[in-house]
């Protein structure tokens, strides 16, 4: 198996899941016990727009791809403007990288307070985490080094995907508590923000969920609804099942919304797409430009070229094609989101999965690629070296001067 099948989350898990779906039988009949009706009750794009929720405000969310909603946002979040945002990408087992990062840049002593935390699929199961500070350090080191592939998916999903994902649910459901929630509260409450991005399939639009909000709402709904957000972000289309959550429309009327990865609409989430890509029309000065004092992404996947020669079959030519798109899709969102930085003089820092670690995963969720890429992470946070490196760093880095900037 490829490196670049197991760094790219969701063209590795299509291959394996393709793949080995079919040859591999459903584990002793739980699949059928959790079968749902896949006939869903009609609404109109109206009607989703208006929606909110069940049991929630509407305020908990927002359109992802609207720059003024984004602002309004932002208005509210004091602490955005003075402490650095955290943006961590998708890229399945290879959270591990991102997790490593973050417990050394604890070691390091001077990893942020961040204002805004965002998370897309992998990320976005790593995000609350990350947000609520260095406690949770060793929560995510377990998450990332003791997984296999059975804590997250069995084979056998039914109509709406590949596989079921009730092993990765009921891990949420242990990690995500009533005290978990209420530490985002608490950190809400200060003016920070954690936002996680999932796609709404109906729409085909990014949604951005205000975390904390859902956090400090509290009771059972808000709990019910922390944990969807979060599987929804890692619900790979296709490959894993969506996530339906319920709705309650104008006039009473009662839906559900299918959710999906965020990765399907970006790689990772620094602001709206149209935010990023050219100034917004009519704005004032500044007001395309982010308040944060610096943005930190975290890129879990590796953007080197990799070569394996293709077969001549359907699984290897759609694995080959689907990772050329997820790396042609990050590498354009890197670079939509450098030339933003350049142009509204946002100080940006990205980190990716590069050529200093060449350890090749040989399946899915493998436990030791993934404590070896943690333990990668962790040095690269401690020494300060994870951000902004290049090859050319090689040479400036044996001279004895610093091979980065940050953190």
């Amino acid at each position: 198996m490829s490196r670049e099948m197991n760094r790219r989350g969701l063209a590795g898990a299509a291959m394996v899941a393709l793949a080995l779906g079919t040859v591999l039988p459903v584990q002793a009949g739980t699949v059928a016990d959790r079968q749902r009706s896949t006939v869903r009750a009609s609404f109109t794009a109206g009607d989703l727009a208006a929606a909110r929720p069940e049991g929630l405000p509407a305020s908990v969310r927002l359109p992802g791809d609207d720059p003024a909603a984004f602002r309004t946002f932002l208005d509210g979040a004091a602490m955005a403007s003075r402490e650095p945002w955290l943006a961590l990408s998708g890229g399945g087992e290879n959270g591990a990288f991102a997790a490593g990062l973050l417990k050394g840049w604890t070691r390091a002593g001077n990893r942020p307070d961040f204002g805004v935390v965002t998370g897309v699929s992998t990320g976005a199961l790593i995000a609350p985490f990350a947000f609520v500070g260095a406690s949770q350090d060793a929560a995510l080191e377990k998450a990332y080094t003791e997984t296999s592939a059975a804590d997250v998916f069995e084979f056998g999903g039914g109509q709406e995907s590949l596989t079921d994902t009730w092993p990765l649910k009921r891990g949420i459901e242990r990690s995500v508590t009533p005290a978990l929630l209420e530490a985002v509260a608490a950190e809400h409450r200060k003016g920070r923000r954690l936002l996680v991005v999932t796609t709404e399939l109906d729409s085909l639009r990014p949604t951005l969920w205000d975390m904390g909000a859902i956090a400090a709402t509290g009771g059972p709904a808000a709990l019910k609804l922390f944990r969807e957000v979060m599987l929804a972000s890692a619900a790979i289309p296709g490959i894993f099942p969506p996530v339906m959550i319920e709705s309650t429309g104008p006039g009473g009327k009662r839906f559900q919304e299918m959710h999906a990865d965020g990765g399907a609409t970006a790689p990772f989430f620094v602001a709206p797409g149209r935010m990023l890509l050219e100034p917004l029309a009519g704005a004032p000065a500044g007001e395309d430009h982010l308040p944060a004092p610096a943005v930190y992404v975290v890129v879990n996947t590796s953007q080197a070229p990799d070569f394996q020669v293709a077969q001549r079959s359907m699984l290897s030519i759609l694995g080959r094609s689907l990772s050329a798109m997820i790396k042609a899709q990050t590498t354009g969102a890197i670079a939509v989101t450098k030339a933003f930085a350049a142009r509204t003089g946002t100080v940006l820092h990205v980190a990716t999965i590069d050529q200093r670690f060449p350890q090749v995963s040989q399946a899915p969720f493998e436990q030791g690629y993934m404590r070896a890429l943690f333990a990668h992470g962790e040095r690269l946070g401690k020494a300060g070296t994870a951000f902004d490196w290049s090859p050319d760093a090689l040479t400036t880095s044996a001279t004895g001067r610093s091979a980065s900037n940050a953190p």
